[in-house]
C-alpha cells in the first residue's frame, strides 16, 4: 500500500460491522480504558457514537484505521473545540503514516466545521500515541496523576491540545 492509495473519507451506517472489528482488533490495555469490546458485538454505533463522527482510513477498499472526533461537552460555550476521542490503525498497516493522515484530516474537518481548538486525552504510558500526537502539533496542558487502574498500575491520564487556527 502507498500513500496515493489510502482515502480517507466520513464513515457510513454501512461501515459499522468492518469498524467493530478493527476496534476489537486494535483494543489494547496500552490506550483503552474501557473494557475490551466483546466478540459478539455487531458495531460500534449507538446514540452517543454516530457514523458522522468518524472519519476512516481505507487502503485497498478495506478500512485501515479511524479517528472519531466530536464536541467534547453539549455546551455552546465551548462549541469552538472538538475532541479526538478514538483513534485505531490495523497493526498490519501500522507504521505508514496512516495514523497522522487521520490526526490532521479530523483536525482539518473540525477547523472546517469553525473549531479553533484540538483536546485529546491520552494514558501517560502509551509512548506511541504520545509521540504521534506531538508530531501533529499537541502539546501537553496537564495531566491528572493515576487517573486510572489497570491491570493493577495506577495510569496518568495526560491532556493534550492543539489550536487550529493556525
Amino acid at each position: 500500500m502507498s500513500h496515493d492509495d489510502l482515502i480517507i473519507r466520513p464513515a457510513k451506517p454501512e461501515d459499522e460491522r468492518e469498524l467493530a472489528v478493527l476496534d476489537r482488533a486494535s483494543w489494547s490495555t496500552l490506550s483503552d480504558v474501557s473494557p475490551q469490546p466483546r466478540e459478539e458485538a455487531d458495531g460500534v454505533f449507538d446514540e452517543r457514537h454516530t457514523p458522522d463522527q468518524y472519519l476512516l482510513a481505507l487502503a485497498d477498499g478495506r478500512i485501515v484505521g479511524y479517528v472519531r472526533h466530536v464536541p467534547p461537552t453539549p455546551l455552546a460555550t465551548n462549541r469552538h473545540v472538538r475532541q479526538i476521542q478514538g483513534l485505531a490503525v490495523d497493526t498490519a498497516a501500522r507504521g505508514r503514516g496512516i495514523g497522522r493522515k487521520l490526526v490532521e484530516a479530523a483536525c482539518e474537518a473540525a477547523r472546517a466545521d469553525g473549531a479553533r481548538r484540538m483536546t485529546l486525552r491520552v494514558l501517560g504510558w502509551n509512548a506511541p500515541a504520545r509521540r504521534l500526537y506531538e508530531s501533529c502539533g499537541f502539546v501537553v496542558e496537564g495531566s491528572l496523576a493515576e487517573e486510572f487502574v489497570i491491570d493493577g498500575t495506577y495510569v496518568d491520564d495526560i491532556l493534550m491540545a492543539r489550536s487550529l487556527s493556525d
